[in-house]
């Protein structure tokens, strides 16, 4: 099935809620964006569940910022999409990092929870 302005919609609001905790280092707040058992592909090593997101975005630098572009969306099944996006990560003393970023969003008690993150950094 092809993208839908629903699908955007949704993978927009979830990554507005991550985008604003990685913009105001809150490590824990993007972690709650996240399934329980969510695996998460930074550009470190991977891990699985919130803990090890709220680590790897604490571990980022003051001043880290996120913008990001829906390039694709995909429903894969009932409550669960898939979105491709490209994201440009800005630092307050180097050049930004421009990603691709895969995610898979699964819907969980009501509320839409990113269930896979992978980066890719081309180039």
């Amino acid at each position: 099935m092809q993208s839908t302005e629903t699908h955007r919609s949704t993978l927009r609001g979830v990554m507005d809620r991550w985008k604003t905790g990685v913009d105001t280092h809150a490590p824990q707040d993007v972690a709650e964006c996240f399934t329980d058992d969510a695996i998460f592909q930074g550009l470190h090593p991977y891990s699985v569940g919130r803990s090890g997101v709220a680590e790897y975005y604490a571990s980022q630098p003051l001043g880290l910022t996120a913008a990001y572009e829906v390039l694709e969306t995909r429903e894969l099944a009932d409550d669960v999409l898939l979105g491709y996006l490209g994201v440009d990560f800005s630092f307050v003393d180097r050049p930004t990092i421009s990603v691709n970023l895969s995610i898979v969003l699964r819907r969980v008690d009501g509320e839409w929870l990113i269930g896979h993150y992978q980066v890719s950094k081309l180039g």
